[in-house]
């Protein structure tokens, strides 16, 4: 019985001995898996989230350009830290490093590099036209202004062509040709008595 009991004691301090290793190796992996540096990259942008740092010791960060240039200045901080940086305009990668020293141990501390990649150009867009426009129609042309009337002429007016007699005979001859020829007859008829007459008055003085 007294071999047992040894044996149950000697099992019970090895199971304690262990259980307390595992508790002290949990205890001492906590602070490690509190700090949480967390940052993203884009083309255009950087975020950096730090959370569950000591809030009793100064922690520190910065952000470089691969040429070294300052994006973001050794700022110090307690307990988390966030913040969003613009990237200037690149036409290549753009390496960037991020370092953060954690107060309470260098264990904690961080020095990480990312790329940002370069930001695709797009054309702006035309809106597309609905249609052609329409050329303006050409005005129609008014009528054409009516000429003045010729003014009347300062000459006199031409007499007027004379008018065939309406008595005229078929043969063209005037209707007075008889008469003339009858007076014409007359003339000599009284011519003829006068000479006769003066003929026998002369023998009769001789």
């Amino acid at each position: 019985m007294t071999v047992i009991r040894g044996t149950g004691r000697r099992r019970g301090a090895l199971i304690g001995a262990a259980a307390a290793g595992l508790l002290g190796v949990g205890l001492s992996a906590l602070p490690a898996q509190a700090h949480t540096p967390v940052w993203k990259v884009t083309c255009s942008t950087v975020t950096v989230d730090l959370t569950q740092y000591s809030a009793e010791a100064t922690n520190t960060v910065t952000i470089k350009t691969a040429d070294g240039k300052d994006l973001l200045p050794t700022e110090e901080f307690k307990g988390q830290f966030h913040k969003k940086l613009k990237l200037p305009a690149h036409d290549k990668e753009l390496t960037l490093r991020l370092v953060v020293k954690a107060g309470d141990g260098d264990q904690y501390s961080r020095d990480e590099t990312k790329t940002s990649p370069v930001c695709d150009t797009v054309p702006p867009t035309r809106p597309t036209p609905s249609g052609k426009p329409s050329k303006p129609s050409k005005p129609t042309p008014s009528a054409e202004p009516s000429k003045p009337a010729p003014a009347p002429s300062t000459s006199s007016p031409a007499a007027p062509a004379p008018q065939p007699s309406p008595n005229l005979a078929e043969t063209g001859s005037s209707s007075s040709t008889p008469l003339v020829a009858g007076m014409g007859g007359a003339v000599l008829v009284a011519g003829g008595g006068i000479v006769w007459a003066a003929r026998r008055r002369r023998p009769a003085r001789h």
